[in-house]
């Protein structure tokens, strides 16, 4: 029937979420990251990429006796968490487990240590070695990652696919002018210092498409 094609059609994308996501390399079971999909919105779109920067809440919990260690609603005054997916801000686990998710949608993630805390663990966030973890996971948002292509390409007037400190100035300006907060005249001076020690890796006096799209690292 016409009514069983589209439930058949509707079921179909689950049963593919659900399938689990196959870490790079790895051929293991143990190295997969198992996907159940908890609550689908009709309109999904759109669908988060690598780069995106995400908006979601998150409760993480110990495989082994399903005891809760983290959970974003505690922290940050109960804001949900904003992070760029895929580039290591959050584990590896997290990278792999929130791609192509949709805002309103709910998943249960679980990780296994190899893309989690590994051997090590992590005490300070009281997760033994060898943890498998659990993640339930709400996205809110999907927006363009602070650093897309389109980005640097709007800092980069003169198209030579690096940034000088005069384009960066710029474009401080530019956003400081924009958002009309006031600042102390030393504030764009200190913004830009920090800019070029945090990404001019080579130490050239310019940041390359490249060095544009290394991230800071964040625990959890």
């Amino acid at each position: 029937s016409d009514m069983g094609r589209r439930l058949s059609l509707l079921l179909l994308p689950l049963a593919l979420l659900a399938a689990p996501a196959r870490a790079e390399g790895g051929t293991a079971a143990a190295e997969e990251v198992h996907i159940e999909v908890l609550h689908l919105p009709e309109a999904c779109s759109p669908k988060s990429k690598k780069g995106d920067l995400l908006n979601a809440h998150y409760d993480g919990f110990l495989a082994s006796d399903g005891s809760k260690f983290y959970c974003s609603r505690t922290q940050n005054e109960g804001h949900p968490k904003w992070f760029v997916l895929g580039v290591g801000q959050v584990i590896k686990g997290l990278d792999i487990g929130m791609m192509n998710m949709c805002p309103g949608e709910k998943r249960k993630v679980t990780i296994p240590p190899s893309l989690a805390y590994g051997q090590q663990g992590y005490a300070q966030g009281k997760i033994p070695p060898n943890a498998t973890l659990i993640f339930e996971i709400e996205l809110y948002a999907v927006n363009k990652g602070p650093r897309s292509v389109e980005a640097f390409n709007q800092i980069d007037k003169d198209g030579d696919k690096k940034l000088s400190e005069l384009e960066i100035s710029q474009y401080l300006k530019e956003e400081f002018a924009r958002d009309g907060k006031k600042r102390h005249p030393s504030a764009h001076d200190e913004i830009l210092t920090d800019i070029f020690k945090k990404n001019d890796h080579d130490g050239d006096g310019f940041i390359s498409a490249k060095e544009y799209n290394v991230y800071q690292h964040d625990e959890l």
